[in-house]
């Protein structure tokens, strides 16, 4: 793992040496022009390039957009060759158990706690955010906000981090909510019901107060992924980045509320919600491919921004996939697949298809050891933190490979009886589940596709699947070597 990007600029630098960054300048209109030329980039084969817009009109400030949109820039943004990486990095940290007797173990858990003192953040007396402070003479109108699709309700903030403080506790929270823009300078706060934030607002609600509130736009990329990942209530996400940037994240306080923003941030935005000021917000056309239509979320008010002098303005487009946040998914769920083997050890693999929007799918592939433990599985995936909102979770043996469709189809369709193998549950969903019948709360589907037990009720002989013996498999491959074929072709 390489050692992390100062801010967003290095990341800029870096993605133009690697020949995956396209630099657009000609005129184009933040209203739909640059979302219909993002959407076209992202349909291309692995994600096409990220797109630097250095002519936005009716603003001086350049977009970039598409950075984290596919596996490759993912892997640069964390400094990694790929993006089992992390998972590895991650792994080997949770696997720390006891003081290791041999001299080389214990070198390498000196190593690895010496980076975990690295990790937590740094306050520092200034940052480069700050070099241009505005009280008063700013709006919003003229930042490049995208207005991304016909029938949005207006503008829309897509990649802020939203940072809060718990009122209790003092605990710091980095989330990612879309913002509408209402005027210059007043915003949605589109944090769904179960999210830090929207907790943080509930608790100063309860006590008539404000919640104070930092965005920044724009920031070094490991810090931007730490905002968007499922962490752990209380968690402090500026920590996680730390882990993953091996460095630090330096701090500044905020000019005009009790806060702390990454000193090396673009664009941030200081202000306040009033939980009690709720006002239609949306629609919004969303990652699952529908506009989310319009609800009341809380206003956000700036009071202040402040800025680099040369900022970018980093943002993203949501919409049918795949997109850009659909590669931002792939890495969560490689990067926290540990976790979850940690908390379930009997699942081997999983997958988040593309279709499933995230909330809506995942697969689980299990070491099955026990009659109904895909069952228990399922269950286990519906009680951990933002895995609880998903729709419909189908087990499958670990011989399957998830992340073959083909393979899991297959599965499905062969191995269940649909009377004993679809299971039921209602709970939480996602507040973006446009299918259920009330907000946040639905119904959820489990399908046990692994092979049946006779302790499962299952009285007939369950069949072997075909498989060709090693040997001839070993023939062949010969075979196809001196014919020139790649083995894997096939």
């Amino acid at each position: 793992m390489k050692r992390a990007y100062k801010n967003l600029s290095e990341f800029i630098r870096a993605l133009d040496k690697a020949g995956e960054l396209v630099r657009v300048s000609r005129e184009v209109d933040a209203e739909l022009e640059i979302t219909e030329i993002t959407d076209r980039v992202s349909k291309m084969p692995g994600g096409g390039k990220a797109l630097f817009f250095e002519n936005v009109k009716g603003s001086r400030i350049p977009v970039l957009i598409n950075a984290f949109g596919s596996s490759k820039r993912m892997a640069l943004a964390l400094g990694m060759e790929d993006l089992e990486e992390a998972a590895r990095a991650i792994d080997e940290l949770l696997s720390v158990q006891g003081m290791p007797k041999d001299w080389k173990g214990k070198t390498r858990l000196l190593g690895q706690l010496f980076d975990l003192s690295k990790a937590p953040p740094r306050l520092v007396s200034k940052g480069a955010c700050q070099e241009v402070v505005l009280n008063d003479h700013f709006k919003l109108s003229d930042f490049p906000i995208l207005k991304c699709w016909p029938h949005d309700g207006g503008r829309f903030i897509t990649l802020p981090l939203v940072i809060t403080k718990d009122p209790e506790t003092g605990r710091r929270n980095v989330g990612v909510y879309r913002l509408h823009v209402y005027d210059d300078r007043t915003t949605g706060m589109h944090w769904q019901t179960q999210k830090d934030g929207a907790v943080h607002s509930e608790k100063v609600k309860s006590r008539s107060q404000r919640l104070e509130v930092a965005v920044v736009i724009g920031a070094d990329p490991a810090t931007v992924f730490s905002g968007v990942a499922p962490l752990p209530y209380g968690l402090d996400e500026l920590l996680f980045s730390g882990f993953l940037r091996r460095a630090p994240v330096e701090l500044v306080r905020c000019k005009t509320i009790d806060l702390e923003v990454p000193a090396e941030s673009e664009i941030v935005l200081e202000g306040f919600v009033d939980p009690q000021d709720l006002r239609p917000e949306g629609p919004f056309g969303d990652h699952t491919g529908v506009y989310t239509p319009v609800e009341l979320f809380p206003a956000f008010h700036v009071r202040c921004v402040t800025m680099r002098k040369n900022p970018v303005y980093l943002t993203t487009i949501v919409g049918r996939p795949p997109m850009e946040d659909y590669y931002m998914g792939k890495t969560i769920e490689r990067t926290f697949l540990p976790i979850l083997k940690k908390q379930l050890p009997e699942i081997v693999d999983m997958n988040f298809p593309m279709e499933g929007t995230f909330n809506n799918a995942v697969i689980v592939s299990i070491d099955k050891t026990y009659p109904y433990q895909a069952r228990k599985t399922a269950h286990a995936v519906w009680g951990l933190g933002q895995l609880s909102f998903t729709k419909v979770v189908v087990l499958v043996d670990k011989s399957v490979n998830v992340h073959d469709l083909s393979a899991v189809a297959l599965a499905v369709f062969n191995n269940i009886d649909p009377k004993r193998d679809l299971f039921f549950v209602e709970g939480p969903v996602d507040t973006l589940n446009h299918a259920a019948p009330v907000r946040d709360f639905g119904s959820k589907l489990g399908i046990d596709a692994t092979n049946k037990w006779k302790e499962e009720g299952y009285t007939r002989v369950w069949p072997e699947e075909i498989e060709m013996d090693d040997a001839t498999k070993r023939k062949v491959d010969g075979v196809w070597k001196e014919l020139g074929i790649d083995k894997n072709s096939r």
